[in-house]
């Protein structure tokens, strides 16, 4: 009998390096606090400076490798796989060792040219700046994809970061197309401002077949100006989202808006109230790191999701997930595991 997969997550592994800095780092490499940008030529100094300089952590990244880990933190064994592109070197193996400790599946594509991509985490109190230089995870190919359909086939949902639209628009499409023909959940997320904002065409092009739309306030926001919206009002983005055209009319599209501390904005298409959870409470003093917060609350919400649990119950999961990851350096969860409760 095949392996059935709750959920299949596709986008860009990568090793995080993450360390304390300060003002002037941000600004030797023109770097915003709270900010996720790709790398340029300037910024290549910056990954050994941390491992060097600055006591740097090597964990495992990429947005929807995290959220693939924290959906399977929630459902039972071997219920999630995440497809991407590594190197072959040591780095993939940290990756590898990461998400085998977290019995989450993996399908990497290996590239015989670049190394496994690196996110540098530039933590200054409770922001980061996220400064990615793709490398290997750039280099993921469609014929991967079709070369591992069965994995497709065998899978009940479809969750692909935005930042995907960047190496594989192709890889993209051809699982919300799938998704839409076999009525099954299609979710993307906006992962940065950057996006919406310089990669408009590609997201524009996957619009019609999202069944689920995140992001946080900073994404929603950009996504507003890029299609001049004219508004920064969350909820009123929220509702534009839910209410593009959209290809399966078996599904209502979901928008989420979660917006840190602030209540989670959902709306619900063709629904007219704009639905507003405030977020579970944690004590300043307990939050170690707010990286990958994020992916933790998408990895909980899409775990509900792939149960077929209501909505409430669904922003409960990522909310209490988003909580647990607050209390972890980096993007991952405690072990040994805890079960989820509801609030």
């Amino acid at each position: 009998m095949p392996a059935t997969y709750e959920l299949l997550c596709l986008e860009n592994p990568l090793l995080d390096i993450q360390a304390q800095g300060d003002e002037a780092l941000l600004e030797k490499y023109g770097l915003k606090p709270n900010d996720a940008i790709l790398a340029e030529e300037k910024h290549m100094g910056l990954y050994e400076e941390l491992m060097e300089g600055h006591d740097a952590k090597l964990l495992a990244g990429g947005a929807a490798q995290n959220t693939a880990r924290g959906a399977q933190y929630l459902l039972p064994p071997d219920s999630v796989i995440f497809i991407g592109c590594v190197g072959k070197d040591k780095y993939a193996d940290i990756l590898l060792e990461a998400n085998k400790k977290a019995g989450l599946k993996v399908n990497y594509r290996y590239d015989d040219k670049q190394p496994t991509g690196r996110c540098g985490v530039v933590i200054t109190g409770h922001n980061r700046s996220m400064c990615t230089d793709l490398a290997a995870a750039n280099c993921y190919k469609i014929e991967h994809l079709k070369e591992n359909w069965d994995l497709v086939e065998q899978s009940k949902a479809y969750y692909v970061g935005g930042y995907h639209l960047t190496v594989s628009v192709e890889a993209t499409m051809a699982l919300a197309k799938e998704a839409a023909k076999e009525n099954k959940p299609f979710c993307l997320s906006l992962s940065a401002p950057f996006i919406p904002q310089f990669f408009k065409d590609p997201l524009d092009q996957t619009a019609p077949y999202w069944d689920y739309v995140i992001g946080n306030e900073t994404e929603a926001t950009s996504y507003a100006d890029s299609h001049d919206l004219k508004t920064h009002d969350i909820p009123a983005i929220a509702k534009h989202l839910a209410n593009l055209p959209k290809e399966n009319g078996k599904r209502k599209r979901i928008a989420i808006v979660t917006q840190g501390t602030d209540p989670t904005i959902i709306a619900v298409q063709g629904e007219s109230d704009v639905k507003t959870f405030p977020v579970h409470s944690i004590d300043k003093k307990e939050i170690v790191d707010t990286t990958g917060a994020g992916d933790a609350f998408a990895g909980g919400f899409f775990a509900g999701v792939a149960k077929g649990e209501k909505l409430e119950t669904c922003v409960d999961m990522g909310q209490w997930l988003a909580a647990l990851s607050l209390r972890e350096l980096g993007p991952s969860y405690p072990f040994p595991q805890k079960s989820y409760t509801s609030s």
